[in-house]
């Protein structure tokens, strides 16, 4: 039998005959991935494809299916050859740009979706992609001879006091409990000036010394809601709840006030209000246990939930934004 990656799709003319019998295939392999059986599907797959290379369907699911029983490699070759075509299929080119972020490749994940946002500007899984994989590029906390966890722990850990700041933005973050470079990556600009005290000055001073170090305020939140989106998506992938991330809030039907704390948060997809921490809603001004207890819920009658808040992290204080 030919090996089906050994083929380029639509370079040979394709019988009636063989259509069919990859259609038939596909019909099959589907049928068998819905009984559980992975292994049996891809290589009806195989098969499809081998008898109709044209058969993007077909390379479509194959490509899915080898990218969740871990063969990454081959699914990143299927998805490259289905995006040959023109126009490239939008759910080929997400997936693709998936794969490609978790390999570090992140100039050709932007350049996937570049391709569904310059026909699409507004489809939002490719913004909620983009927008992960242009930080995960632009971020730079450490040089290149700092790259592991431990270096990159111990700057963190790097006491405020060590940092040229004036008296008075020391007192301010003393008195909000941040002690470290890691405690002030994780408060937002908003969060600092609802401090009594803490003006315009000493906002410009911290993100001056944050900036000389690629660093900026809310940094360490934005990390973590960005691992927790990743970790939901790998929790739920093959689940079939794995789309449920991507609908927007607006889906829930929640309150006017609920809705508009979820707003100031900039939240927008259900996989941006799983990333956030029941303190970080609690952080908005007007947001109570009525509106906590309706979020909880509604999120609860779907099967996801709000991220716990991790040890050490800093809550927001109560009414600090907005």
């Amino acid at each position: 039998m030919s090996d089906p990656m050994d083929m380029v799709i639509g370079a040979t003319a394709t019988s009636q005959a063989d259509r069919e019998a990859s259609s038939a295939r596909l019909t099959k392999a589907l049928q068998l991935d819905a009984d559980g059986d992975r292994g049996l599907a891809i290589e009806e797959l195989r098969h499809a494809v081998s008898a109709d290379p044209s058969n993007t369907d077909a390379h479509f699911k194959l490509g899915y299916l080898l990218d969740l029983a871990g063969e990454e490699d081959e699914a990143v070759s299927i998805y490259e050859r289905i995006c040959e075509d023109s126009p490239a299929p939008v759910n080929a080119l997400l997936n693709l740009a998936v794969l490609y972020e978790d390999r570090g490749d992140y100039a050709r994940a932007e350049r996937s979706l570049r391709q569904v946002l310059d026909t699409k500007p507004n489809h939002p899984r490719a913004r909620l992609f983009m927008k992960d994989v242009q930080a995960s590029r632009e971020m730079v906390i450490e040089d290149d001879n700092e790259r592991d966890l431990l270096k990159r722990k111990a700057l963190l850990d790097t006491p405020v006091t060590d940092f040229e700041l004036s008296v008075r933005a020391r007192t301010c973050l003393k008195k909000m409990n941040i002690r470290t470079l890691g405690d002030l990556l994780r408060i937002t600009e908003a969060e600092l000036m609802s401090y009594k005290n803490f003006g315009e000055s000493s906002l410009d001073e911290i993100k001056r010394m944050l900036s000389q170090r690629n660093l900026k305020l809310g940094q360490g939140l934005e990390d973590a809601h960005r691992a927790a989106r990743r970790q939901m998506m790998e929790r739920l992938k093959g689940s079939g709840k794995e789309q449920l991330l991507n609908k927007p809030v607006g889906d829930l039907q929640l309150s006017v006030r609920a809705r508009k704390a979820l707003q100031l948060l900039n939240i927008q997809t259900l996989g941006d209000l799983c990333s956030h921490t029941e303190a970080e809603l609690m952080g908005v001004k007007n947001f109570g246990q009525t509106s906590l207890f309706e979020v909880r819920e509604k999120l609860g009658e779907i099967g996801l939930s709000l991220r716990l808040l991790e040890e050490g992290e800093i809550p927001p204080a109560p009414g600090s934004i907005g």
